[in-house]
Order: structure tokens, then C-alpha cells, then sequence
């Protein structure tokens, strides 16, 4: 596979990023530094970042009830609580997709694989990410189907691509986009204010029988539903080669690659 493919599947980001890491000279392939983007690696090859190792180790993939309270971060300079506190520190280093604010609640993904972290992440690819939702006053037929038109939101068109009553004050909103606290953003330009807010599922992930806080590892098999629910064609694009995805032998302190809500 492509040098940076093998690096996102390390975990380090999305491929545009470890682009940047490999024009840098930070990355070496069989004790030589590379920064030719076409270069092809594969399990046999020793390739290092920044003089350590990078070195192939099973795909993780983690669902997470993310309370109230909580930041999707893993540090916070002010010492507010975040979801890594969740989960218990002998897991692999993992990158939230799909960000939700600290007062949201719901399903968080957690994964050590870029390249699944990115087809589910990226607008492009339309995956659904569904919400319940309430609000502060009834809601009406002409403010749903604002919602689904579209609302400018700092000179950007946001709609949502399906909006369902569930209540004369509750809401079940899909959406395929991924702009920062979209959901509440549009409903406050409607004059409503969101009391609370839910995300149940990501794609072909579902909160179902996972209570506040709880977490648990996906296996390859619910994976593999999941993406034939939900994104399996725009994984087509990345097929797989060898075992699965790749991770450091040792922590890095790079930037996470998650996605704003």
C-alpha cells in the first residue's frame, strides 16, 4: 500500500496529514528517509516516524456512551472531564470520529484505523448520523421543513437530510454533514432552544444497550455489518491489504484527527 495509507492506518491521522509527515523527512522507510508520496510499503518493510518504530498491530474499534459533561478531547488545559477518562488505560491509542459538545450526549466512535475514521467522518461520503433531540416549545411543520431546506450558518448552507416529529417538543434528526454543533445552531436561528440532545447511531453503529459512560469493543464481524449498513462504498475506494490496520510502538503526542458535529 501507498506510504501514507500505511500511516493513517497507523493511527496518525488522515492521509492529507500524514502527507505532511513524510514531506517533512520525518518518515523512514528501511533506513532511508523518504519523502516521495508514490512509495509503496508493506508488513516486511521497517518504517519509523521521527526515528521510532511503526509496526502493524490489530484494527480497534470502540462505541462509547458519552454522558453529559464530558468533552471529546483528550486533555483539557482547564482540567474538565473527557471521555479518555471513560476508558481504561491499557487500551491503544485511539482518535474519537465525530465530535459532540460537552453538553451532548450519545455515541461516541473511537478507532486506532484512519482510514475507517475518514470514511465515516467525511461529508463526502454521507454517512447518517442520527439524533434525538428536544427542544424548549412546540415545533411545527414550517421550522421541520426549514431544517431539511437549509439554514446559513456563518456563510455556509446547512440542512439536515432527514428532520421527524416525535413529540410536539422532540425531534429525530438525521444528519450527513458534519459542520460544529449544526443541530443546535439551526434551531437556535428558529428562535428554539435544545434542552437535549442525543446521538444514537453513526452509520451502521447503534447506542443500543450501551448505558451513560459504558463502552465496548466492536467486533470484526459487527464491523463488518455495520459497514454493509453504512458506509462499505465509501471503504471500496480503500480496500485492505494484509492483516488490518497498523499502530505505533510507541505513544504519540500528534494532534487527534476527529470530526467537528
Amino acid at each position: 500500500m501507498r506510504l501514507n495509507q500505511y500511516l493513517a492506518r497507523a493511527g496518525l491521522g488522515s492521509r492529507r496529514f500524514c502527507e505532511e509527515l513524510i514531506r517533512a523527512g520525518r518518515v523512514e522507510v528501511n533506513g532511508r528517509v523518504v519523502r516521495e508520496l508514490h512509495i509503496r510499503v508493506g508488513p516486511a518493510e521497517e518504517v519509523k516516524l521521527d526515528g521510532r518504530t511503526v509496526r502493524p498491530c490489530p484494527r480497534w474499534v470502540v462505541l462509547l456512551h458519552k454522558p453529559r459533561g464530558y468533552l471529546c478531547t483528550s486533555r483539557d488545559p482547564q482540567g474538565r472531564k473527557t471521555i479518555f477518562e471513560l476508558l481504561p488505560p491499557d487500551l491503544p491509542r485511539l482518535f474519537y470520529v465525530g465530535r459532540l459538545d460537552r453538553q451532548s450526549e450519545g455515541l461516541v466512535l473511537l478507532t486506532n484505523d484512519g482510514i475507517l475514521a475518514q470514511a465515516i467522518s467525511r461529508p463526502r461520503f454521507k454517512i447518517p448520523k442520527r439524533y434525538q433531540v428536544w427542544v424548549d416549545r412546540p415545533i411545527g411543520d414550517a421550522e421541520r421543513r426549514l431544517l431539511c431546506q437549509g439554514i446559513i450558518l456563518e456563510g455556509r448552507l446547512c440542512r439536515c437530510a432527514e428532520v421527524r416529529q416525535r413529540g410536539d417538543r422532540q425531534l429525530e434528526i438525521v444528519l450527513e454533514e458534519g459542520a460544529k454543533r449544526q443541530i443546535r445552531r439551526m434551531l437556535e436561528k428558529l428562535g428554539y432552544r435544545v434542552k437535549r440532545l442525543i446521538r444514537t447511531h453513526i452509520g451502521g453503529f447503534s447506542l443500543r444497550g450501551l448505558p451513560p459512560g459504558a463502552w465496548r469493543k466492536v467486533s470484526p464481524e459487527e464491523l463488518q455489518r455495520a459497514l454493509n449498513l453504512g458506509c462499505v462504498g465509501a471503504l471500496r475506494a480503500e480496500p485492505s491489504t494484509g492483516p488490518g490496520p497498523w499502530a505505533l510502538s510507541y505513544p504519540l503526542g500528534y494532534g487527534e484527527n476527529g470530526s467537528a458535529k
